[in-house]
């Protein structure tokens, strides 16, 4: 059972957080610059977006994270810092400013942005304000979480506390994503930290095999973004013995950085730009984890059915329809579909054929904030979950004038 906690991306010992507006934004009411800073330098891992446009500050992060090792990171929203001539030069700038202010080399830091794609970044508002951020430092990590927001309508954090060789640990996060959210690594920033000993091999194996069915199970639109992806630093001032292989320590550092994970999914899906809507398609049945996987993304990134599930219209044919396309190898005369939320559970499909239902139940069960699309291939052992959202009219009315 996974123990959450309070703190977020400041709950581990030895991290500190901090978030301003430095002026990127023309709202002065937003937080658009965000840093995190360990006390000590700490072992790094991150995984990043398959787009082949890449951001400059994806670019930066991969060199700087090489060898293993970070101890802070700077972020700035509303400017992608994407397809710009300067680009690299301005995320260097970026980790510059960084060493310049605190004890932490240029290199050792990861940066990020986020925002709109092909516009320059001016250095300027940034260096301004680092003072300000700077001074921040110390403060809980909401205001952290606050500065990387886009078109998020609430912050995302989470931490987790568990036991790793008798000693208690920590990991906490921070997330943004709303929009440009598609499964394949990655589709948004998150930012998570801990203060549990982990070698840098071993943190990356974590990581890497952790968002198979956690950020690569997650869509609001079908487009992957240019410039998101998972870092994680840990920095072992929870005085655990290191981590240098498998065994049963590490897998209770999987359990515990699923528990973050898994928590940010949910909260990036259910607040999908325009969304009213979480919906949680969890797959059983399955005769191997891909056919698992491949269905369970296919079915919640159904713009029909995501369109269904906002007019709560129980219309299970598009679940099978999504399944049909997937390219998994299913027999669909064995599929059973359910739709199930706190008002309750209706069935509407078994052996691949439709059942008689109440549409007045089946309303009521899709009308709440949370619902779950359980599909059984009943062709296997094997399970997966995947998040999304509903599609509303608020999507279109957000991306048609995100820019302007």
């Amino acid at each position: 059972m996974v123990n959450y906690i309070e703190g977020g991306v400041c709950a581990a010992k030895g991290f500190l957080a901090a978030g301003i507006h430095c002026g990127i934004r023309k709202n002065r009411q937003k937080r658009d610059l965000a840093l995190i800073l360990s006390e000590k330098k700490a072992s790094a891992a991150a995984v990043y977006t398959t787009n082949l446009v890449k951001g400059a500050p994806l670019q930066v992060t991969k060199d700087h994270i090489e060898n293993g090792y970070a101890q802070a990171v700077i972020c700035n929203s509303g400017n992608a810092n994407t397809c710009n001539a300067d680009g690299i030069e301005i995320a260097e700038k970026m980790c510059d400013l960084v060493a310049e202010k605190l004890p932490v080399a240029a290199e050792d830091v990861v940066v990020a942005s986020t925002g709109v794609i092909g516009q320059r970044l001016s250095l300027d508002p940034i260096a301004a304000g680092m003072d300000a951020l700077v001074a921040d430092l110390g403060n809980n990590g909401d205001h952290a979480a606050e500065a990387i927001m886009t078109t998020d309508t609430v912050k995302k954090e989470v931490a987790v506390s568990f036991q790793v060789g008798g000693v208690t640990c920590k990991i906490g996060g921070i997330a943004k994503g709303s929009g440009m959210i598609h499964p394949n690594m990655a589709t948004m920033l998150v930012f998570i930290t801990t203060d549990c000993a982990i070698s840098p091999a071993m943190l990356q194996k974590a990581l890497s095999g952790d968002i198979k069915s956690t950020f690569n199970m997650v869509s609001v639109d079908g487009d992957t973004s240019t410039n998101d992806m998972v870092t994680v630093l840990a920095n072992g001032m929870a005085g655990n013995p290191e981590i240098v292989s498998e065994g049963a320590d590490f897998e209770e550092f999987m359990k515990a950085l699923n528990g973050v994970t898994v928590a940010l999914c949910r909260m990036i899906a259910g607040d999908g730009e325009g969304a009213t809507k979480l919906l949680e398609c969890a797959v059983s049945g399955a005769k191997d984890i891909e056919t698992a996987r491949t269905v369970a993304k296919s079915v919640i990134c159904s713009s029909l059915l995501k369109a269904a599930m906002f007019g709560a219209d129980a219309n299970w044919g598009r679940v099978l329809c999504a399944i049909g396309y997937s390219g998994a190898k299913v027999d669909v005369n064995k599929i059973d579909v359910d739709f199930r939320s706190k008002a309750g559970t209706v069935s509407v499909c078994r052996g691949g054929a439709g059942i008689d239902f109440s549409e007045e139940i089946a309303k009521k069960v899709l009308s709440e904030k949370e619902i779950e699309i359980l599909v059984a291939l009943n062709d296997g052992d094997c399970s997966s979950t995947a998040w999304g959202c509903d599609l509303t009219y608020e999507y279109v009315k957000i991306n048609g004038d995100y820019r302007t």
